[in-house]
């Protein structure tokens, strides 16, 4: 049986009208910004350690079947599980045209 979901209105009820939703539902390509964790000390930490702290813009490179995922900062490229993956709550990545000039 296949079943199709519209990613994008799980996006605006996970985001709860914040512009958040987590990190598993991104898209393929899509250039977000990590803005919130719903978990403990040790994933951020973990994730600051692998490079990913919050504010941090990162494009999803690769999702995987089960929900993991391969995300990419410059030449950085890490791994993430499912379940680390919907902990991390993101938000599209704007980049003001002054921002690049600052």
């Amino acid at each position: 049986m296949n079943v199709r979901v519209d990613v994008s209105s799980l996006r605006e009820a996970a985001a709860g009208g914040e512009h958040m939703f987590p990190l598993a539902l991104a898209a393929e390509g899509e250039k977000v910004r990590i803005a919130a964790l719903r978990a403990g000390k040790g994933l951020s930490r973990r994730l600051t350690d692998l490079g990913l702290p919050l504010g941090a813009e990162i494009r999803v490179m690769q999702r995987r079947p089960g929900g993991a995922m391969i995300v990419g900062r410059d030449a950085l490229r890490v791994a993430l599980g499912a379940g680390m993956a919907q902990k991390v709550m993101v938000a599209l990545a704007t980049t003001a045209p002054d921002a690049k000039a600052a």
